[in-house]
């Protein structure tokens, strides 16, 4: 027998709670003390070598929250649905970040010397003095950078990089001025703003799915400048919505624990986030594993050496782990309808989803490196893929709580208010 109780009312305060800015200096301090790790950590290497390629590291992984949430606002906007009331200001929160994404970036531009082989032909002479990189495959690389020169140069990485940011810049403003503006007309407008809002994202999810692909291609597929592949983009795009979707449901279940969230997150909705989560999960592994059967069933030695680099020397256990990190665990956790309606539960499986998806850029971008290819070796160094990235995201997410708190968290014109304040029957 189903039990109804009157309608839930938006609160008079939609703006964020109070306990925001505990979120934002907890993030500061965390910050700043895995910043003095990563300064401990560098004097005791005597390098700056892992520094900058966690830095890298960091650098994704940001950029993914801030553009994969700038995309997938606009897939909101051209999909529809109820889970776009809930997480509208939070996405636009993490698309008005971009600022903090182009600083990281700067650092990896003036770096391009230390990381990438086709910018420093020092890199490579020291590689082949240390043993690093074979004669053979030193005519690879040179090969490889010779061919790919009007693309694989300072300058070019460089110009599209910026050319990227201009774009994402671009659809940021517009979007999230266009939500402003929506927030003061009359509910009677609604049909217009959906169809506006709708003909910018279409082709901006194309033009995000270029322009992301390329700032993949340049910042991490280059590092190794003899790999190339036609879904490497692609892979980059599922995992960014990946990671963003995990980081959307952490946010708006945290958010519940005051208005207006509470009033507003149902476990309907929360259940249906669950369920989209699931799906990236699903996808993610696809995409991958389909990259690496292919591959390997090819066996050409132009592709297979990319996947040795990342299988042998001690790296088959990271691959392993990444495997039941990425995919394994998530998976079998989201089978479940119990979990994806218990808040704690969710949240906790959310964060372990952005923890795999910094496993798995790691797994990634270490191995590029001529030192660490097939050689998974210790060092102080190796331990800076978990101080910078965690005093960049620590200092990211400070700034997202300050974009947070800059707008209402609802939307109250959304055509979908109405309905997801009704009550949730309850079965007895």
């Amino acid at each position: 027998m189903a039990h109804e109780t009157h309608a839930n009312t938006l609160p008079a305060d939609l703006g964020a709670p109070a306990f925001v800015d505990g979120w934002q200096q907890r993030a500061l301090a965390i910050g700043s003390a895995a910043s003095v790790v990563a300064v401990g950590l560098a004097v005791a290497e005597g390098s700056i070598d892992h520094v900058l390629r966690a830095w890298l590291l960091g650098l994704m992984l940001t950029f993914g929250f801030a553009v994969g949430g700038l995309a997938m606002l606009m897939v909101q906007y051209c999909s529809g649905g109820k889970w776009g009331l809930l997480l509208r200001r939070p996405l636009e929160a993490m698309s008005r970040t971009l600022p903090v994404v182009f600083a990281y970036w700067l650092v990896v531009a003036f770096s391009l010397k230390k990381l990438y082989l086709w910018a420093s032909p020092a890199m490579v002479e020291d590689g082949v003095k240390r043993g690093w990189i074979s004669a053979e495959q030193l005519e690879t690389i040179e090969h490889a950078i010779r061919f790919k020169q009007p693309m694989l140069n300072p300058a070019a990485f460089v110009w599209v990089s910026l050319l990227c940011f201009a774009i994402w810049g671009y659809y940021t403003w517009r979007l999230n001025s266009l939500g402003l503006q929506r927030d003061a007309d009359p509910p009677s407008s609604t049909p217009e703003w959906i169809k506006r809002l709708e003909n910018i994202s279409g082709p901006g999810i194309v033009v995000y799915a270029i322009t992301m692909s390329a700032a993949a291609i340049y910042w991490v597929m280059s590092l190794d400048p003899t790999w190339y592949s036609s879904v490497y983009g692609l892979l980059f795009l599922v995992a960014q919505g990946y990671a963003v979707l995990a980081l959307s449901i952490i946010v708006a279940v945290s958010l519940s624990k005051g208005e207006p969230f509470r009033t507003i997150l149902r476990s309907t909705e929360q259940h249906d986030l669950g369920k989209f989560a699931f799906a990236f999960v699903m996808l993610n592994i696809y995409l991958a594993f389909s990259q690496f059967l292919i591959i390997w069933s090819g066996n050409l030695p132009e592709e297979i050496p990319w996947y040795l680099d990342r299988f042998m020397g001690g790296w088959g256990v990271i691959v392993t782990l990444d495997f039941v990190f990425h995919w394994l665990i998530p998976f079998t956790l989201l089978l479940s309808r119990d979990l994806k309606r218990n808040k704690k539960r969710l949240v906790l499986v959310c964060q372990w989803m952005i923890f795999a998806r910094v496993f798995d850029l790691f797994w990634l971008i270490e191995p590029n490196f001529k030192d660490a290819a097939r050689n998974l070796h210790f060092s102080w160094g190796i331990l800076e893929y978990v101080a910078v990235p965690v005093a960049m995201t620590s200092f990211w997410v400070a700034y997202y709580c300050t974009r947070l708190k800059a707008r209402p968290l609802v939307q109250t014109n959304d055509p979908h208010v109405a309905e997801i304040l009704e009550p949730e029957h309850v079965h007895t």
